[in-house]
């Protein structure tokens, strides 16, 4: 019943920004980190940003400098701001939730993906 909901994708000219948010639609007991994946058509899914529970973040080296990931812990919510986008940076999103259950139980959470196309 819980799911990733996302939002912010769209079409941008190229130098342009967009910012991605993603939120669980109930409640999740306990998430230690979450991230932005990206899949470009013809090639594979690829970790973009991940941001853990500590604010300690990690970036894709074809973002950095660029993008920006942030989360409020109180709202389960992470962000993605992207600056400077180039046609590359097309792709379907995904958000991505690091958790565990109530049990002990790890589990990955994932959105159902927005499309960003930069384009002129």
């Amino acid at each position: 019943q819980v799911q990733l909901v996302e939002s912010g994708g769209g079409l941008v000219q190229p130098g342009g920004s967009l910012r991605l948010s993603c939120a669980p639609s109930g409640r999740i007991f306990s998430i230690n980190a979450m991230g932005w994946y990206r899949q470009a058509p013809g090639k594979e899914r690829e970790l973009v940003a991940a941001i853990t529970s500590g604010s300690s973040t990690n970036y894709a080296d074809s973002v950095k400098g660029r993008f920006t990931i942030s989360r409020d812990n109180a709202k389960n919510t992470v962000y993605l701001q992207m600056n400077s986008l180039k046609p590359e940076d097309t792709a379907v999103y995904y958000c991505n939730a690091h958790a565990v259950k109530a049990m002990g139980i790890p589990y990955d959470y994932w959105g159902q993906g927005t499309q960003v196309t930069v384009s002129s």
